[in-house]
């Protein structure tokens, strides 16, 4: 059996005295599209954000193609094991923050977008690549990497034609409309070359059609870029058209997992959804 990308254990998220994530175990596969789903305020985006390390889990392991990314500490502080440039070696440091863990190949969008507004679009893709550039304050000062420059501007025209966006590359992020603005969301996490792909509602907003649109979208990308992906989504024909495996939460804790048709007949899950007894 090949190990798992992803693989979250018993992840528990507490505020104070609310238990926003509860002993939360999932797992994604390579190749695969895993949705995490549940009512408004299950603790979906607070598991992303324990992944990312936006936040620090109270309990649980999370750990990236085998290898453990975030655990507790016995002192109560957090270590992570990362992969900078050398995938192959990984450094003990305390605290796992967003940069290093998408260091590692794992990339998010957010529910709100969030561009560079003063930005082109263009220039929105560039800056996400500064993960990847070898150049010192110095040399990049002084234009002494013009090859960098020239390659990672190359990329940045290829990403966004592959997300059919380079006729628009000079104008301003935010003057896109919003499907485009979600596109380019998404061009700005494949710049950082990711194996893991996070997404955070990418239909929020959208109308029927334009969500057909991002399925086939999604679609499209993990095939091309060679993606695992897993998905925060409420828009269940999104879900259901598009996921191989789903994961269900409701006040933190898992209450069902399977595929998309064993998933949608689950009682617990009618329940939490439309809080009715079938």
């Amino acid at each position: 059996m090949p190990e798992h990308i992803l693989q979250l254990k018993d992840i528990t998220m507490q505020f104070g005295g609310v238990v926003a994530v509860d002993s939360l175990s999932l797992y994604v596969d390579e190749g695969e599209i895993v949705a995490l789903i549940g009512p408004n305020g299950a603790g979906k985006t607070t598991a992303f954000n324990c992944v990312t390390g936006v936040y620090k889990p109270t309990n649980g392991q999370v750990s990236y193609r085998g290898k453990l990314i975030v655990s507790n500490h016995p002192q109560g502080k957090m270590k992570t094991l990362y992969a900078g440039s050398d995938k192959d070696k990984y450094t003990q440091v305390l605290e796992p923050t967003p940069d290093k863990i998408t260091a590692l190949g794992i990339a998010r969008t957010f529910q709100n977008i969030r561009l560079f507004k003063t930005q082109t679009v263009f220039e929105n893709v560039l800056i996400a690549m500064h993960l990847h550039r070898t150049s010192n304050l110095f040399t990049a000062t002084l234009h002494l990497n013009s090859k960098e420059e020239k390659q990672h501007h190359q990329r940045a025209l290829e990403l966004l034609e592959a997300v059919n966006l380079l006729d628009q590359k000079d104008e301003l992020a935010t003057s896109l409309p919003y499907g485009m603005q979600r596109r380019l969301e998404i061009a700005r996490a494949l710049a950082t070359k990711p194996q893991l792909l996070l997404l955070d509602e990418p239909a929020a907003g959208m109308n029927p059609q334009e969500t057909d649109t991002l399925s086939a979208f999604i679609l499209d990308i993990k095939q091309q870029f060679k993606l695992s992906v897993f998905l925060i989504e409420h828009h269940m024909d999104l879900v259901m058209d598009i996921s191989d495996r789903i994961y269900v939460i409701d006040f933190g804790k898992l209450i069902a997992h399977g595929t998309p048709a064993e998933v949608q007949d689950n009682p617990d899950v009618i329940r939490a959804y439309l809080g009715v007894e079938e």
